[in-house]
C-alpha cells in the first residue's frame, strides 16, 4: 500500500477552515453537537480540503452531510 504524503495547511488556511467548521456545525440540529460530531466533520473538511477541493460551500455542504446524523 502506497501512502500520500500529508498535505501541509498554512495558518490561515487552518484558521479558515475551523471557521467553515464552526458554520457547518451550526447548520446541524442541537442534538447532533458533540465533540465527536464535530470532530467528524473536521476530518471531513480537512479530507475534502487535501483532495484539492477549495470551494467553501463544497467543503461545507459536505461537512454538516457527515454531521446530520451524529457521530455514530
Amino acid at each position: 500500500m502506497s501512502q500520500i504524503p500529508p498535505q501541509k495547511f498554512d495558518a490561515g488556511y487552518v484558521a479558515h477552515l475551523r471557521e467553515l467548521l464552526d458554520i457547518a456545525v451550526e447548520q446541524i440540529g442541537p442534538e447532533h453537537r458533540t465533540p465527536a460530531t464535530k470532530a467528524k466533520m473536521a476530518e471531513t473538511l480537512v479530507r475534502n480540503a487535501a483532495d484539492g477541493v477549495t470551494d467553501a460551500h463544497h467543503l461545507m455542504r459536505q461537512a454538516v452531510r457527515a454531521g446530520e446524523d451524529g457521530a455514530a
